[in-house]
Formats: structure tokens, sequence, C-alpha cells
């Protein structure tokens, strides 16, 4: 992975090669920001940065043996760590189990991807993923190791407030001393989630969202797409390139979530016992890590509806069809109810993060979100 190929950043990768360059290396590293924005590329790119034979001032050779094989990601001193769901019937139960499957997803998803999709790929159907305790034994054991061939051993964790709690508590000393050149990159979307001990351990890189002329640039090298739409969906995506890709390829998950968020909140204005118990037995159906999406789906879309009324265009993040949506929609919510929705959405959110039922989890949202329209 090269830093070139990273979309914007430019500060971010500046610094971390200047950093590797002056020999000022963290041995734990924690890259913080919204999902979508390249953290887990600017990880990689600076891991092979530091082990390549012949660099730049601004980036890795490409050419030497260290870089080629990092560009297969199978460089023996390069180690992952992601979220995966235990199958005993398929022997899968720790990250190398997955190894060629992470690959794979990683190249065919051009190094930009989410948790959801990676769920997806490894059909965890209704499994949450998660970094599990027996994941802490296998770091620990490729780390005693000596280093086979690079500068430095690295150690990616994506998405580390995944980890198990006791998987957590087995890495606190390796992190805070580890072996000689061993390096930990955490890649995180939510790192307020991850134990604060850890965090402490960790110097932290905060990323923020991708510039929109950056944005721009890359759709239209991408894609067949014209300079007035690119800009368009450069808005939307608020900084993420994924989101930007997902606006442009008008996935299904999107579409479905739209489609539904409408109909729970027309069976709901309406008092439509009937149609909000489909509702619920629908949303039951599609897994917790989709239902969660789901309500994060709607807490966005209730903000962006509320922020319209304020008659600031420039302000609003939202699709042509929720846009339409919006202009009868946005009305019903105003300062009266937009923190009772938004404390809903998110009592909900939790509810379903604790396994709660998920039929009485969203039919008692609908018959709370019928009070609050009618208030």
């Amino acid at each position: 992975m090269f830093f070139k190929d990273i979309i914007g950043q430019d500060e971010v990768k500046e610094r971390l090669t200047r950093t590797a360059r002056e020999g000022v290396i963290p041995h734990a590293q924690l890259f913080c920001g919204p999902e979508g924005i390249g953290k887990f590329p600017l990880a990689l790119a600076y891991a092979q940065y530091l082990n390549c034979e012949n660099p730049s001032e601004n980036d890795s050779c490409g050419q030497c043996p260290s870089c080629i094989k990092y560009n297969h990601l199978a460089h023996p001193d390069l180690h992952f760590v992601y979220p995966i769901v235990k199958k005993a019937a398929k022997k899968k139960e720790v990250c190398d189990d997955y190894i060629a499957d992470w690959r794979n997803f990683i190249k065919e998803k051009d190094f930009y991807f989410s948790y959801n999709q990676w769920l997806e790929y490894i059909d965890a159907e209704n499994s949450q993923g998660l970094i599990y305790a027996k994941e802490s034994e296998e770091i620990l054991r490729k780390l005693s190791l000596r280093i086979y061939e690079a500068k430095y051993k690295v150690m990616i964790i994506w998405l580390p407030e995944k980890m198990h709690e006791s998987c957590s508590n087995k890495l606190l000393k390796i992190i805070e001393e580890p072996t000689d050149n061993t390096i930990f990159l955490l890649v995180s979307d939510t790192p307020d989630n991850i134990i604060t001990t850890i965090q402490s351990r960790c110097q932290r890189i905060n990323i923020h969202g991708i510039e929109k002329q950056n944005i721009v640039q890359a759709l239209e090298s991408a894609y067949n797409i014209t300079p007035e739409d690119a800009a368009n969906v450069a808005h939307l995506s608020k900084g993420s390139y994924l989101k930007a890709i997902e606006t442009i390829s008008l996935d299904e998950e999107h579409k479905f979530f739209f489609n539904l968020f409408v109909q729970m909140m027309r069976a709901s204005y309406a008092r439509d016992i009937k149609q909000i118990k489909t509702i619920g037995n629908e949303l039951a159906g599609v897994g917790r890590e989709n239902q969660k999406s789901f309500l994060v789906y709607s807490q966005r879309m209730v903000r962006e509806y509320f922020i319209s009324n304020l008659k600031h265009p420039e302000m609003i993040y939202v699709s042509s069809d929720e846009a339409n949506f919006g202009t009868r929609f946005a009305p019903f919510i105003n300062e009266r109810n937009i923190i009772g929705f938004m404390d809903e959405l998110a009592l909900a959110e939790r509810h379903i993060e604790q396994n709660v039922n998920a039929k009485m989890v969203f039919f008692d949202l609908c018959l709370k979100i019928t009070m609050l329209i009618k208030s």
C-alpha cells in the first residue's frame, strides 16, 4: 500500500513519514476517526514505509522484497487482528483461520471497507463479530517469535473496540512493553469503546474526514461521473470515501434502510398497529448488526430532517429520495420532540446491543414514535 494511493489525508501522511524518517516511532499508535476515511490504508502504508528497504522522502519504493510482500499482504513480519465469527464446525476460531478471506476482502474493497461489509463477506448471518479471548494467545505467540527479515514486526489490530475484555486485559503488558522492534497499529472507528487502559498506552492519531475536493477528484477518476454529480456525492459523504462509493452504487442496504424508515414513520403516524407489527417482524429477521445499523441510520435521518427546518441546505446531507420524503416529514421533527426522538432511537440501539428481543424493541419504539409525532 502506497501513501500516494490514499485519498487525501496529506497532513497525516506527512506526519507519519516525517516521524519515520526521524526515527520517532511510538511502539503503540491508535488511528481514530469515522468509518471510510482511510485509517486502515494509512496504517498499512505506514507499516510498509517503515519496513521499505529503499524509501523515498514521502513513500515506499514498491520494488524491494519487503514492499512486494506487503503488496500481497503476506509479509512474515506483518500480522493482522480483526473481528471474526466463531465457526466450530469449520474450525474457524482465530483470525488466521480467516486470513485468506481477509486478504481477498481487502483487495476486493480496494482498502476502503466497513465492519458490516466484512461480516457479510464471511457470512456472519446474525452473529456479531468479535476479537475473542483466544486471539490474545495467538498474538502473544506471534510476538514471541524472532523477526524474520524486516526492521519491524507490525501488528495491525482493526477495530480493537471489538476485543473481548479478557483479550484486552491479556494484551496490556505486551502493548506497554512490547518486544524489541515491535509496533502495534490500532485502527478504530469508536476509540472511546476501547478499554481505557489500552487507550492510555497508545499514542492517539486523530484522523478527520477527507477534504471534499479530494473525494471529487477520486470519484471523477474512478467512476464515469460528471463533476457536478461528483461534488454532490462528496457533499453527502461528509468526508467518507466509503459513503461516497455507497451513494454512487445505490447499495441495497441503504435503500432497504430508507424504505423501512419511511414505512416505520408512516405506520407510527397512522397508528397502524398491524403494520407496526409487520415492520418489527421484518427487522427481527435481519440480524443484530443490521438492526443496530438501521437505528444509527434512523438517528441520522431524524437529525437531518430537524436541521432541514432551519433552511440551510448546505448543512443537510441527504439523497434525493430522502430529501423528497423530508419535504413532507421534516415538519413533524421539531424542537419539542427532537430530543425524545434521539433518546428513544439510542435506547433501542442499546437494547439491541444487549440482545433484548428485537420484536419487542421495535414495537415499543414505534409506539413511542407515535406519541412523539403527535406531540
